[in-house]
């Protein structure tokens, strides 16, 4: 049997941390910024762990 190829679309998305867990960026930073406050900007700079439940669909994917 063959090996399962890599999504390389998830791939770019998504890092795998050291613990083995994976970041992923926030949604809603892309654009319509001005009328968001600052606060709310810098907070969806940052990464956020993907949830337990999605990690297991993730390692096949990826």
């Amino acid at each position: 049997m063959s090996k399962m190829k890599t999504r390389k679309s998830m791939a770019k998305r998504f890092k795998k941390t050291a613990k083995g867990r994976f970041k992923r960026k926030q949604a809603g930073n892309d654009h319509l910024r001005t009328k968001k406050r600052s606060l709310r900007r810098r907070r969806l700079r940052r990464n956020k762990l993907v949830s337990k439940t999605d990690e297991k669909r993730l390692r096949k994917l990826l």
